[in-house]
């Protein structure tokens, strides 16, 4: 069967169509809002249509078909990942216009996390929190985490049944996974995206000491609170940019600062991985800065001796694709749209 992925992200709309043998068919990148009426109908024909959904909540652990309750869920969990659940919702919306009766399957990008131990699932808050409102630990980024850690297996010749690794997916939003033989055993995200790693924009793990006070005693409201710790934090809030490329080809102060403290939570954060998993078998990077940016792995793998973690400094310098940079390091290209259509097929199957 072909399907149409389609992978609504805080940056892009990514759109795909891919046959039975995972062969790029057609496939377009759109601004985040826009609409994807022209490259559905131009589309060369397909029989299903799945979506990456960022956010299931805790009551949607698995990839599954769309009905009538599961689009009322959506719509209800698009507070817990507003950046990214509501435009998700919007292209389901519109692909039902387009094409009423075609099957459409929501990817859940926490179902790959459903399998986290309580103890990395649960937070240390009332109980009642957890039971009644949801409130643990979900983790992100599951499409692709799934995807680079089987990729990652691949390239050293073993089955990933057999492998502890560590998966990093660093884009504009980034998280790392421990993946002890297939399963999701911890992760840096939590129960919504800002937690965890340095991002572009987002600020990652703050203290919520530190927001009770800003909003409590220095006067920021709810509404700006939420706004600068999404869009103009991390990266952006210590160096005015986001864009990894040019803090890298800045030589001042405030950008090399925002690189040091990328890489000492992403060193830091790599090692809790390994620690959760009791070793470390390997470690794979995906996404646009995790793809292109050989002097970000090559600082990340430096500080990581100590975990058997070696880089070959020529391989990882002209690494473009698919490849080794190390006896158990991979560099992956991020391949949501893939593991979106397998997981239509088997929903459908």
């Amino acid at each position: 069967m072909r399907v149409l992925a389609v992978n609504a992200g805080s940056s892009s709309i990514k759109l795909s169509v891919l046959d039975e043998d995972g062969g790029t068919l057609a496939s377009e990148s759109l601004p985040p809002d826009a609409p994807i009426e022209a490259f559905v109908v131009a589309a060369p024909d397909f029989g299903a249509v799945g979506h990456r959904i960022v956010h299931g909540g805790h009551l949607h652990r698995e990839s599954a078909l769309l009905d009538d309750t599961l689009e009322r869920d959506l719509g209800k969990l698009a507070d817990l990942a507003p950046l990214h659940n509501r435009r998700g919702l919007a292209r389901v919306e519109e692909v039902s216009r387009l094409l009423p009766g075609t099957p459409q399957v929501l990817c859940f990008d926490t179902a790959f996390h459903a399998s986290l131990p309580d103890e990395a699932s649960t937070y240390a808050v009332p109980w009642e929190w957890r039971e009644r409102l949801g409130v643990l630990r979900y983790g992100f980024h599951g499409l692709s985490h799934d995807w680079a850690s089987r990729r990652c297996a691949e390239l050293i010749g073993r089955p990933r049944a057999e492998l502890r690794i560590v998966s990093c997916h660093l884009g504009s939003g980034a998280s790392l996974a421990a993946v002890a033989r297939g399963r999701s055993v911890d992760t840096t995200m939590g129960m919504t995206p800002n937690e965890g790693l340095v991002m572009a924009t987002r600020s990652g793990s703050f203290g919520p000491g530190a927001v009770m006070w800003l909003l409590r005693d220095a006067g920021i409201g709810t509404d700006e609170l939420e706004h600068t710790l999404e869009h103009e934090s991390g990266l952006r809030g210590i160096a005015g940019t986001g864009d990894m490329r040019e803090l890298l080809a800045r030589d001042d102060g405030q950008a090399r600062l925002a690189v040091a403290v990328y890489l000492h939570r992403l060193r830091a954060s790599i090692a809790a991985m390994a620690a959760a998993m009791e070793g470390l078998d390997a470690l794979v990077f995906t996404g646009g800065v995790g793809e292109h940016a050989p002097v970000i792995r090559a600082e990340a793998c430096a500080g990581l001796g100590f975990l058997g973690i070696v880089l070959d400094t020529a391989a990882n310098e002209r690494a473009n694709v698919d490849a080794l940079v190390g006896e158990r390091v991979a560099v992956v290209t991020a391949r949501e749209d893939l593991q979106i259509a397998a997981e239509v097929r088997r929903v459908l199957s």
